[in-house]
């Protein structure tokens, strides 16, 4: 009886790198699609994991995640990102609705001594269409954003990093005594990213 056999592929630093960065870029796209902070007609339907996925067509959105995607690369590579955070908040008040936290653990060998590591390609994929379902159907577990949202992305990096003129410090946009709803995470065997989303638990005072 013949033995299924699961290819490995070779995962070096700068690929794992790319891998990230790009589900980063993706995921950000599903989140705003999701959550309805953007127009849905300002989506367009592409697929990608293996899945349908929405990206924006809005210039100036499509320009700040192609900007910040190259940059988590760089900061990836470098081994200096520890965590990337997607925050939803008000327009008209600014108050923090929503935070979507990105943790990122990095394999010291890979940066200061240039290993690679061995993960089939598929089994990626799979671990993140994991989490690209769970934005999906992020309905389903959050609570509806009825008003205008804005959002911005925080990236907490080590502390001697150089930072882009582009990027300002900024306090961490909390969220007081949040719900927290942990998502599936995916492993390059280089990278290991977590996934939590946290909200604002509006708690309603029965009489």
């Amino acid at each position: 009886m013949a033995s299924k056999n699961t290819t490995k592929d070779i995962i070096t630093l700068r690929g794992s790198s790319a891998i990230v960065s790009e589900f980063f870029g993706y995921a950000a796209n599903s989140i705003l699609y999701n959550r309805g902070v953007y127009p849905e007609e300002s989506f367009v339907k592409v697929k990608k994991y293996g899945l349908p996925m929405l990206l924006t067509e809005d210039e100036n959105v499509k320009s700040f995640i192609t900007n910040l995607t190259a940059q988590l690369s760089e900061w990836l590579e470098a081994g200096k990102l520890q965590r990337i955070v997607l925050v939803i908040m008000s327009k008209s008040t600014g108050e923090v609705l929503e935070r979507w936290n990105f943790s990122i653990e990095t394999d010291k060998e890979a940066v200061e001594k240039g290993v690679s590591r061995e993960k089939s390609d598929k089994e990626i994929m799979r671990e993140i269409q994991a989490i690209m379902r769970q934005i999906a159907s992020s309905i389903t577990y959050l609570p509806c954003l009825d008003e205008q949202c804005v959002f911005d992305v925080l990236a907490y990096t080590d502390n001697d990093v150089e930072v882009p003129f582009t990027w300002i410090e900024s306090d961490p946009k909390l969220i007081a005594n949040p719900q927290m709803v942990k998502l599936h995470a995916f492993d390059t065997k280089i990278h290991k990213v977590d996934t939590l989303v946290s909200y604002k638990n509006d708690e309603w005072d029965e009489e």
